[in-house]
């Protein structure tokens, strides 16, 4: 019984020390260069493109409210395969069950329909995509002002 748990700290032993190797090979690395990350190391970057504007700009609720109903809809389908799997084994029971289910799931699609959870009209009106517009990355304004 006890032979198994030292197959497992053998394990978590090997994992231990790897990070361990890891971390002190990076921390060697960084001392043989300048010591300093570089300017361009520190910048932020973003896909090439300088970022704009403030990167804690809220979201509104409903951006999170429609990624939930994502990810709630999309588990509740992984039910479906282990059903379809068994199908025939389960019966009318298995049968009726897998209808009570997918009868909640309509009900609670429908009400999300009508109560207007998917609808995206939100994100054309955000006083933030207005003020990501019209923002101007400094130097530029200057530049175009002087006479």
């Amino acid at each position: 019984m006890l032979a198994h748990y030292g197959v497992v700290a053998v394990a978590v032993a090997i994992g231990l020390l790897t990070a361990g190797a890891f971390l002190l090979i990076s921390h060697l690395s960084s001392l043989v260069g300048e010591g300093k990350p570089k300017e361009a190391k520190l910048s932020p970057y973003e896909c090439g493109v300088e970022p704009v504007g403030d990167a804690r700009q809220r979201f509104p609720v409903k951006f999170y409210v429609v990624a939930m109903l994502f990810i709630i809809f999309d588990v509740e389908i992984v039910f479906f395969y282990p059903w379809a799997l068994q199908f025939r084994e389960l019966g009318l029971l298995g049968f009726w069950a897998m209808a009570i289910f997918v009868t909640i799931l309509v009900v609670g699609y429908l009400y999300l329909l009508r109560t207007g959870a998917f609808e995206w009209e939100w994100w054309e009106e955000r006083p933030v995509t207005r003020a990501l517009e019209e923002a101007v990355p400094v130097g530029v304004a200057q530049q175009g002002t002087g006479n």
